[in-house]
């Protein structure tokens, strides 16, 4: 799951709106939503913010660490890909999974 989707099934699971994540951020609504669209290079200091603002925390993990990570935090379901989390599990830990293909 990409790292935008994370941040977004977090907040429907926080049931946190826009508007409330941006004002608790300093963000306007628009820009907040191009950020987690994933549109333009955001800075390390907004997706902590935003992060904060979930009440989480991002985390990168190599990709030989995910499936064991997962594992873990009890999100692994039969048949997900290693670098997935489920939606119904974001709320669980209070990490976000960032994790990258490319080697």
């Amino acid at each position: 799951m990409r790292f935008t989707d994370q941040l977004a099934a977090l907040r429907a699971h926080r049931r946190l709106s826009l508007a409330a994540i941006g004002g608790l951020v300093g963000m306007a609504v628009p820009n907040l939503s191009a950020v987690l669209r994933g549109r333009g290079d955001t800075k390390a200091s907004t997706l902590e913010s935003i992060a904060s603002a979930l009440d989480a925390t991002w985390l990168l993990v190599p990709n030989e660490r995910c499936e064991a990570v997962q594992r873990a935090m009890g999100s692994n379901e039969a048949g997900s890909h290693p670098n997935t989390v489920a939606a119904s599990e974001v709320a669980l830990p209070r990490t976000i999974e960032i994790s990258s293909n490319k080697r």
